[in-house]
């Protein structure tokens, strides 16, 4: 379901969506840029979308819900399509990347990571990771405060799997803490490494090498 509203809403600028099942039905929460591109002239396009998704999934009497992104740049699912069309259009994975996670910290998260996979240059697969601010990797706090969005590139010498990981700016981090000092608190900000990316390059078969940023 997640791969035809991707396809289907491109255009809408889809961002991820959410199952729940009730009583009454099938809740899905569609998260888009333009939700007017989604209902259509009279709500017709909502009801082509309902009834495909229905004769697709056999749902429950599915009710589709769309929503707004408010700032598209801390939508993960939004971002991954942008830095995989971004790739497939011909620039380089590295400057797309870099370009995607400097719009994504601009706007204010804690913490971004960008993964690309897969046949990046050359006839062997190599993984690029670019990192800034504050990610958590694991546990239910990882599950709670990390936005994911994931999307495959498709070009000529082969798929590029592009993965982004975003901390919003509103998230209840645990590792934070304050220190008292004369005249006040002064917060500690997780984010505080923001500006210095972390690069790093690994094809297969051989360990992780961090790279510098300046690249």
């Amino acid at each position: 379901m997640n791969e035809y509203f991707r396809n289907e809403l491109e255009r809408a600028g889809y961002g991820g969506m959410d199952i729940k099942r009730t009583p009454m039905g099938t809740q899905i929460t569609v998260k888009v840029e333009k939700p007017g591109m989604i209902i259509g002239k009279d709500g017709k396009r909502i009801k082509r979308i309902t009834d495909e998704i229905t004769r697709r999934q056999e749902l429950d009497n599915p009710q589709i819900d769309v929503q707004p992104i408010e700032v598209p740049e801390l939508n993960a699912q939004l971002m991954a399509n942008r830095l995989a069309k971004l790739i497939e259009r011909g620039w380089h994975f590295r400057r797309a990347g870099r370009s995607t996670l400097q719009r994504i910290m601009d706007m204010g998260a804690l913490g971004c990571e960008i993964t690309m996979s897969g046949k990046l240059k050359g006839p062997r697969g190599r993984m690029e990771k670019m990192v800034d601010g504050y990610i958590k990797h694991c546990g239910s706090i990882a599950e709670e405060i990390v936005d994911k969005g994931y999307v495959i590139a498709r070009k000529k010498s082969g798929v590029i799997g592009v993965q982004v990981k975003i901390v919003k700016p509103d998230a209840k981090i645990p590792d934070a803490f304050h220190m008292k000092v004369v005249g006040g608190a002064l917060p500690h900000d997780p984010a505080s490494q923001k500006g210095s990316v972390r690069a790093y390059e690994k094809d297969e078969g051989e360990g992780e090498e961090e790279k510098e940023s300046g690249e």
